[in-house]
């Protein structure tokens, strides 16, 4: 008779190899891993053709990867042939390299980290040369970091 042992969080189990089988043990990859999150891209296609909500793609965005070109010195690049100031940010690699070239210099942060970092009166533009291109002018920068103090602060 086999004895009886603990199998991760599948409770007990008289075969000392089901943990292996059953997955689910410590460092282990779950049976049935959570879904991903819809990429940053995803979400901008969704949010441009209606079919996500602006506090949805906030959610997304928040915790997304942002590539953003950089050159010599620290900090954002900004276009100031527009009428206000915005950023040039980029969903993936892929697009930041269609805009600014293979060897292009970039930085990745996330867009929480995006909207903690930008200067006020800037704006900021996802995917300029993409088929979905978002421009967030500064008012609309406001509004978002406006919403993410009251999800974290209520």
């Amino acid at each position: 008779m086999w004895p009886i042992t603990l199998c991760g969080m599948y409770g007990y189990d008289q075969n000392p190899g089901a943990q292996q089988q059953m997955g689910g043990g410590y460092g282990e990859q779950p049976l049935y891993p959570e879904p991903s999150p819809p990429s940053l891209a995803d979400a901008v296609r969704a949010f441009t053709t209606g079919s996500l909500s602006a506090e949805d793609f906030q959610q997304i965005f928040a915790t997304a990867k942002v590539y953003c070109p950089r050159g010599d010195n620290p900090g954002f690049l900004a276009l100031h042939n527009t009428q206000q100031p915005v950023i040039p940010m980029f969903t993936t690699l892929k697009e930041l390299r269609s805009y600014a070239g293979k060897e292009s210099k970039y930085f990745v942060i996330t867009g929480a980290e995006v909207i903690d970092l930008l200067p006020t009166g800037y704006g900021f533009v996802l995917d300029m040369e993409g088929d979905h291109r978002m421009v967030f002018d500064a008012k609309a920068v406001e509004q978002m970091v406006d919403f993410a103090m009251r999800r974290m602060y209520g």
